[in-house]
C-alpha cells in the first residue's frame, strides 16, 4: 500500500468513481484534489477499451497499490450495470464522474444515424439514478450548449431534473390523487399516473408498461366506438394508429433489430457508401420517433372524420406523455394547477423535494484558468444531490497574467531530433529570449517565489503529498504482459519519441513555423511543391498557451524543433505527470485507431489533470 498513513488517518474518505475514464485525466486530477479534512477514494473506473484499462492499472494498481477496480465494457450493454453494481458491493458512491460522447446528444441535423454511441447519455443517468452519488460531473465539448439551437443543452437539463427520489414519489401521487383526479378525464390522469409510476417501478415495470398500453388501446376504442363500422375496421389511419401502438408496445422486440443492425454498420464500417441510406432507414421505420410522428399525425386525421375530437385529442395527449421526461409531464401537471395558486405553489415545493438533483445551469471552464498551458474549452453539468449545496462555478487558480505558458510547459522537452526517443532527461535547447516566462509556481499554477517551475511539477509529479510509489512507473505493450515483471520496461523519462520524417515533411514544417500560421505559409508550400492534403498544421506559440490538444500526432508543430510533438509533450501540455505513462501502441491508423486508441488518442481525449483537480477540490469544499 503506498498511501501515507498519515495523509489518509486524518480525513474522511469521499468515494469515488469514473465513468468514460479513457486515459485518466478525470482520475489523477481527483488523486491530487483533497482539503484539510477529505480526500477521493477511488474506487471504480470503467471504459470500453483495453488499452484505457491498461493504462488505469499500471498506474493505479501497479504504480499506486491502490485496490481500484476496472470494468471493461461497453456501458450500453444490459449486464454493464450489474456488472458495475456487483463490483461495487454494499458501498456508497459519493461523486461519479463522466463525459459521454457528444455523439450521444444528437437531435437532429447530419450525423451518423446507427452510431454506437447514440445512446450513451442515456446509459449514464441510469447509472446515476441507481447509484444516487451527492454529485455527479458530466464533461463535454462547449458546442454541446449551441448545437441544435440550445435544445441539446435544454435536454439534458430536463433529464437531469427528471432523476427523482423514488422514497418519496408517494407524496406525489396522493397529491394528484387530491387534486388533480377530479379535474381530468379518468383515461389522460390514468396516463400520467402510470407515466410517473415508471420513473420508480423497476421490478414491475414491465407490468406498468403493459397497464399505459392496455389503457391506450382501451382510448382508441372510445375513439373508433364514435367512427362509422366501416371507418372504425378498415380506415388507414385507424389501422396506422392501431399498428402503430402495438409496434410503440413492442419496444424491446425492435430495440434487439436495431442493436444487431448497429453492430453490422459497425463491424462492416458502413458509412458514406451507397449502403448507408437503406441502413439508415431501417433504424428510422422501427424508431420510437417515426413510429411515433406517424401515430400521432393519423390521429389528428381520425379527429376530423367524426364526432371523436375530444377522445382523439386525450389518446393523442396519452401517447406524448409516454415520451415525455419526468421534468416536461411535472409541466404539463402545472398547466392543469395553473388557475389554482395556493395549490400550485404547495406542488412547486413538493416538487423541490421529489427532484433528486438540483442543477442552476451548464458551468463553462477553460482549463488555462487552472494551471494548464492550453485553451481547452469544456463544459460541465455538475448535479448536486438535493441534500448537498448548489455548485454553480468552478473558481479559477490562476488569472490571465499567471496562466501557463508553452515554453514553460516544453522547455526541458526540447532534446529529441528527427525520428528519435529519449528515455531519460537530457540537457535541452534553450531559447535566450523566452527564459523570462519561466516561473515558479505551486502546484495549480499560482506563481510563488517558493513554489517549482512548472517543468520541475510535471518531473517530481503532483502526488507526493499522498502517494509513494510502489513499484516505479514502467511501459507494457498490452494486457498480457502486465502480470509478467521481466516485461515491465522501466526507464526514466516515457513517451517521448518523435517520428522519423523524410526531407520533404520536414521542409514543410519548417516552413509552416516559419510563417507562424499554415495559411500564411501555403503561397511558399505552393511555389516550392511542398503542400499537403491535411488540412491543418498550429505552430505552438511558446508565449500563450497551446489551442486544445488532439488526437493525431501531427496536428501540432514545436515552436522552435520544427516537428510534430511527442506523446510526453502534449502530456505536458495536458498537464499529466512525466510518470504518467500512456501504455500500448504510440499510434495506429485508419480504423484501428477507434479500436486501440493509441497513445496519442489516450492523452488527446483526456480531461485536463489540473483542471480536474479544480473540479474535485470543488466539491470537496461543498460536499456534506
Amino acid at each position: 500500500m503506498s498511501q501515507k498513513k498519515e495523509f489518509i488517518s486524518s480525513r474522511k474518505a469521499i468515494t469515488y468513481l469514473d465513468l468514460f475514464a479513457g486515459a485518466g485525466g478525470f482520475s489523477e486530477g481527483f488523486m491530487q484534489a483533497y482539503t484539510e479534512d477529505k480526500y477521493y477514494d477511488f474506487r471504480l473506473a470503467s471504459d470500453i477499451n483495453e488499452n484505457c484499462e491498461l493504462t488505469h492499472r499500471v498506474r493505479y494498481n501497479k504504480m499506486l497499490g491502490l485496490d481500484t477496480k476496472f470494468l471493461c465494457q461497453d456501458i450500453m450493454e444490459d449486464s454493464f450495470l450489474p456488472n458495475l453494481l456487483k463490483q461495487i458491493g454494499t458501498q456508497k458512491i459519493d461523486v461519479i464522474t463522466g463525459g459521454p460522447s457528444c455523439q450521444s446528444f444528437s437531435l437532429a441535423g447530419r450525423r451518423k444515424k446507427l452510431d454506437k454511441r447514440d445512446d450513451l447519455f442515456y446509459h449514464y443517468l441510469k447509472v446515476i439514478k441507481a447509484l444516487r452519488p451527492k454529485y455527479f460531473v458530466m464533461e463535454n465539448v462547449k458546442g454541446i450548449l449551441t448545437k441544435d439551437e440550445g435544445r441539446i443543452k435544454e435536454r439534458i437539463m430536463k433529464e437531469i431534473r427528471s432523476i427523482v427520489d423514488d422514497m418519496k414519489m408517494s407524496q406525489l401521487f396522493a397529491f394528484l390523487d387530491d387534486t388533480l383526479k377530479q379535474k381530468m378525464p379518468n383515461a389522460l390522469y390514468e396516463s400520467i399516473y402510470l407515466r410517473l409510476n415508471m420513473e420508480i417501478a423497476d421490478e414491475n415495470w414491465d407490468k406498468t408498461w403493459e397497464m399505459f398500453f392496455n389503457n391506450l388501446e382501451q382510448q382508441l376504442k372510445e375513439v373508433t366506438k364514435k367512427l362509422p363500422y366501416n371507418v372504425s375496421k378498415s380506415n388507414e389511419s385507424v389501422n396506422t394508429v392501431r399498428h402503430g401502438l402495438i409496434l410503440l408496445k413492442m419496444r424491446q422486440q425492435r430495440e434487439a433489430i436495431r442493436k444487431q443492425v448497429i453492430q453490422l454498420k459497425t463491424t462492416a464500417h458502413i458509412d458514406n457508401d451507397v449502403f448507408v441510406d437503406g441502413y439508415n432507414d431501417i433504424v428510422d421505420t422501427i424508431s420510437d420517433e417515426q413510429i411515433l410522428d406517424m401515430t400521432l399525425d393519423a390521429i389528428g386525421k381520425i379527429a376530423q372524420m367524426g364526432d371523436c375530437k375530444q377522445e382523439a385529442e386525450n389518446l393523442k395527449k396519452s401517447l406524448e406523455i409516454l415520451v415525455d421526461t419526468f421534468d416536461e409531464c411535472i409541466e404539463f401537471i402545472k398547466e392543469q394547477l395553473n388557475c389554482q395558486k395556493n395549490t400550485l405553489a404547495n406542488f412547486e415545493e413538493l416538487m423541490n423535494d421529489i427532484r433528486l438533483y438540483n442543477i442552476k445551469a451548464p458551468i463553462v471552464v477553460l482549463s488555462a484558468n487552472y494551471g494548464v498551458p492550453q485553451n481547452r474549452e469544456r463544459v460541465l453539468f455538475v448535479g448536486c444531490r438535493n441534500d448537498q449545496e448548489l455548485i454553480t462555478e468552478i473558481p479559477s487558480t490562476v488569472n490571465e497574467e499567471e496562466k501557463v505558458k508553452v515554453y514553460e510547459a516544453l522547455w526541458d522537452m526540447d532534446m529529441v531530433g528527427n525520428g528519435d526517443s529519449a528515455i531519460k532527461y537530457k540537457t535541452p535547447h534553450t531559447i535566450a529570449k523566452y527564459e523570462s516566462v519561466k516561473i515558479r509556481r505551486r502546484l495549480q499554477g499560482e506563481p510563488d517565489e517558493r513554489g517549482l517551475l512548472y517543468s520541475e511539477w510535471s518531473r517530481i509529479g503532483r502526488l507526493g503529498h499522498r502517494f509513494t510509489f510502489d513499484e516505479e512507473p514502467f511501459y507494457v505493450a498490452n494486457m498480457a504482459a502486465l502480470d509478467d515483471v521481466k516485461k515491465h520496461q522501466h526507464m526514466e523519462l516515457f513517451n517521448h519519441q518523435t517520428s522519423l520524417q523524410n526531407e520533404t515533411v520536414k521542409e514543410r514544417l519548417k516552413i509552416i513555423a516559419k510563417h507562424g500560421d499554415y495559411d500564411a505559409a501555403k503561397p511558399e508550400l505552393n511555389e516550392k511543391g511542398l503542400e499537403s492534403q491535411k488540412r491543418n498544421y498550429t505552430v505552438l506559440n511558446p508565449l500563450g498557451q497551446s489551442p486544445t490538444v488532439c488526437t493525431m500526432p501531427d496536428d501540432f508543430i514545436h515552436y522552435s524543433a520544427y516537428r510534430p510533438t511527442t506523446v510526453r509533450e502534449m502530456a505536458r501540455l495536458q498537464s499529466f505527470d512525466d510518470s504518467f505513462v500512456f501504455q500500448g501502441k504510440r499510434q495506429t491508423g485508419g480504423n484501428n485507431r477507434q479500436k486501440e486508441i493509441p497513445q496519442y488518442t489516450l492523452v488527446g481525449n483526456a480531461v485536463p489533470p489540473l483542471m480536474a483537480r479544480a473540479i474535485a477540490n470543488t466539491l470537496l469544499e461543498h460536499i456534506r
